[in-house]
């Protein structure tokens, strides 16, 4: 019981030093993209910390499958390189035995990593989809900086103001230029202000100015001019997010049966499977020969771990493609890497046994 304790405390310990240092390499490379599409004007800079937090809750999964593989990897490995292992093979005991202390600690992970892939992840990256929309969705008035021009996302219209009030309720001396039915039209307003209809459709409204519409190839054009002119800017129906695989929910793939909405469901089940997977395969990899090399069993670890993630999405996109049934995505991949584990095992413990015979 001592020993179980101290194990899993060690365990802990070093997964939890792995996942903040994962975290932070993940929190400044999407800080930074993030920051850089904010200074393209891609992404609104108020928007960069709530874009942030939903990044984070969807890579969580992967840190924390990574970091259960690699905290059991390198807690093993100290015992190697300590001696002892010596103790443990000396009191009895296989290598075989540390299969329970390993799943006992990688349960409670497994499982958040199984509601994160299944449940969170999903909600984090249409919370992400639909905040961007909203983003991208404000009315051009209140999208522009005083004295810019700014692109509508359409890419049909061009906004223009002098100044905006210091209430941002409305903006003046307004410049908009635009495509509508093939004629191009300037129009020009003294103050301008966004309303919403009562069926959900939003207007930016410009008051007291002059419109001139053109038709590319003709000299004919019209001028207007008008009290109050309403653009729309976007219809109710436009305001929901594309829904795709990735934003949808658990419950809502399963009650697709189509191939990329399987390869998705087939991934979000995959990574809960291969951290149990990787948490056992870390035990015969930690091997360490105090007197010789120690990066040897890391190198293979990071191989075997990369060929992992490479076999998962491949089985992924194969499904998608339906180049393979569904069943056979879910399992073959986590099959074929467990049968690495009992060939691992073999090959540790009849290396063991032939050093203790030759002491």
């Amino acid at each position: 019981m001592i020993f179980q304790r101290a194990v899993r405390r060690e365990f802990t310990q070093a997964a939890a030093g792995i996942f903040i240092a994962l975290f932070a390499i993940l929190l400044t490379t999407q800080l930074i993209r993030l920051l850089n599409d904010a200074a393209r004007g891609q992404v609104d800079p108020e928007a960069v910390v709530a874009l942030l937090g939903f990044a984070a809750l969807n890579y969580l999964p992967v840190l924390l499958s990574l970091s259960l593989f690699i905290s059991v990897l390198l807690t093993l490995s100290r015992s190697y390189r300590d001696s002892e292992m010596v103790v443990w093979f000396s009191s009895g005991l296989s290598l075989t035995a540390w299969v329970r202390p390993v799943l006992v600690f990688a349960l409670p992970l497994v499982l958040a990593i199984a509601l994160l892939s299944l449940f969170l992840s999903p909600w984090a990256i249409s919370q992400s989809a639909e905040f961007r929309q909203k983003l991208s969705s404000r009315s051009d008035a209140g999208q522009v900086s005083p004295g810019s021009f700014q692109e509508s996302s359409s890419a049909e219209r061009v906004v223009f103001v002098e100044a905006v009030a210091d209430d941002a309720s409305y903006v003046r001396n307004v410049f908009v230029s635009s495509v509508q039915h093939e004629r191009l039209g300037v129009t020009m307003a003294a103050t301008g202000h966004q309303e919403t209809a009562e069926n959900g459709d939003r207007f930016m409204v410009l008051q007291n100015g002059r419109r001139y519409e053109v038709e590319p190839g003709s000299p004919e054009f019209r001028i207007l001019e008008f009290a109050r002119y309403a653009i729309r800017l976007e219809t109710k129906e436009e305001r929901g997010i594309e829904r795709t695989p990735k934003n949808m929910t658990t419950l809502e793939l399963v009650q697709v049966d189509q191939p990329e909405y399987r390869a998705e469901l087939l991934w979000r089940l995959g990574i809960p499977l291969s951290a149990v997977v990787l948490a056992l395969l870390a035990i015969p990899l930690s091997f360490v020969n105090p007197r010789a090399g120690r990066s040897a069993n890391m190198l293979l670890a990071i191989f075997i771990y990369m060929v992992y993630s490479n076999l998962l999405s491949i089985s992924q996109a194969w499904v998608a493609q339906e180049r393979i049934s569904f069943a056979l995505g879910v399992v073959g991949v986590h099959v074929l890497m467990a049968t690495l584990l009992p060939l691992l095992f073999y090959r540790r413990i009849a290396v063991l046994s032939f050093a203790r015979m030759w002491r």
